[in-house]
């Protein structure tokens, strides 16, 4: 802007000096301002024109510089000098002991995933390449580790699910476990990112875990791990005693609702009522979950609630295919089923009164992040919104409350008692 002003100026008094010794070039002057207003009419109605059409789109789609913009105007701020962080990249690379084992992608990412810590918001974070493919993993249901769904509750590490019949819960980890150390380092200010990278490891290898488990104890423990190659099913089905259906949901994946679908065709035609077993499930793709709703709901039923940062709702219906709307149903959730778990449980008690609730409260993890791809295999997730059930509950940090509380003990746990389950089908039979 300075150079521009500048220059102007000079274009200014190298005329006043062509006036003063050549009257001759009086003509060429006016000719030079009669182009310079009629580019700036030019300009003038490409602007206006250019303005109108964008009135017309959505805001998403404006640049960051104009969003940028309507953010100072709103809050009336200056923009930070940004030469204070290349100073400081600088002084690194120049005064830094180590400073040949750094390298720029490793200050970048770390920068950003820097940016991102400061929204204290767990869920937004930034996946360097390794990261994201562990990410896509995760949700294909195929990956080295332990098994477990690792989740930031009241700023603390903490187990969501362990996997049914991974290392986790073979080696005693619940949901719910706090862990403050892994292989002995604290896990405060750690990232989930990061905490999942130290958790995770090669098939044999040991990770130690201190944790804290709030029960009668209320103590740490340390607990040994062997890590496996985790393969999930999404879906398993079973009949109960009583004739009733049995769905196990483990997760949220890209083929959970087309197994979920296959699977009812196996429901014999006498079957009366199902159960549907979301305890332990971290949740998983939004689709997905819609999706099995719509199996369980009739076409056009609210699934969903989206509230983004403005209070504006978006909700998002039920699409039509529903096969078991009329059929008794028993949801069984407890502290390890979060996110698309909440949101298909929520969907099913605000809109049947044939559904029944049964466990403990689920973890309340009802936040939107929207996965974004960015260059050389990274992502981002943001968190753009947060979830309500389609009677306007919240759910996050709040979960899902059950209509019949049953508790789980560890002597229930030891001696694999499940009270739970029992409770299910009791209710079902009568």
């Amino acid at each position: 802007m300075e150079n521009n002003i500048e220059e102007k100026g000079n274009i200014g008094e190298r005329t006043d000096e062509k006036k003063s010794s050549d009257s001759r070039s009086n003509s060429k002057v006016l000719n030079y301002y009669l182009k310079l207003v009629a580019v700036f009419i030019i300009l003038s109605l490409t602007f206006w024109i250019g303005f109108e059409k964008g009135q017309g789109r959505s805001r998403d789609f404006q640049g960051p510089e104009n969003r940028f913009i309507e953010k100072l105007d709103s809050e009336h701020e200056e923009p930070d000098d940004f030469s204070l962080y290349w100073k400081v990249w600088d002084l690194l690379y120049e005064k830094y002991v180590d400073a040949e084992e750094i390298t720029s992608r490793e200050l970048l990412y770390s920068s950003i995933k820097g940016m991102l810590w400061a929204t204290e918001d767990p869920y937004t974070i930034f996946l360097d390449p390794e990261e994201n493919r562990e990410f896509s993993e995760d949700i294909e249901g195929k990956f080295e580790g332990i098994g477990a769904e690792m989740g930031v509750k009241q700023g603390v590490l903490t187990v969501v699910a362990p996997l049914r019949d991974s290392p986790a819960e073979r080696s005693g980890l619940r949901a719910g476990d706090k862990v403050l150390k892994i292989d002995g380092e604290s896990t405060i200010d750690m990232s989930i990112n990061e905490a999942v990278g130290k958790i995770r490891g090669e098939k044999g290898t040991e990770v130690k875990l201190t944790i804290f488990r709030n029960d009668e104890n209320n103590d740490t423990m340390e607990v040994s791990v062997i890590r496996d190659v985790i393969k999930v099913e999404s879906v398993t089905f079973e009949i109960k005693e009583g004739n009733i259906a049995y769905f196990n949901i483990v997760r949220f994946g890209d083929d959970t609702a087309r197994d979920f679908r296959n699977l009812i065709r196996k429901i014999p035609s006498d079957s009366e009522a199902i159960i549907l077993d979301l305890r332990n499930n971290p949740g998983g793709y939004l689709d997905a979950s819609v999706d099995m709703a719509s199996l369980m709901l009739p076409r056009g039923k609210t699934v969903v609630i989206e509230e983004d940062k403005k209070r504006n709702q978006i909700k998002t219906f039920s699409k039509g295919g529903d096969k078991l709307s009329g059929m008794k149903t028993v949801i069984l959730i407890n502290e390890g089923s979060a996110s698309a778990s909440e949101i298909l449980a929520g969907a099913l008690r605000d809109n049947r009164d044939n559904v029944t609730i049964v466990g403990k409260q689920s973890f309340g993890k009802g936040s939107v992040q929207e996965l974004i791809d960015l260059e050389g295999g990274s992502s981002v997730k943001i968190t753009i919104a947060k979830w309500l059930t389609p009677n306007g509950e919240q759910i996050n940090d709040k979960g899902i409350s059950p209509d019949i509380e049953v508790d789980l003990s560890d002597e229930d746990y030891e001696n694999d008692r499940d009270p739970q389950l029992d409770k299910a089908i009791e209710l079902l039979e009568d």
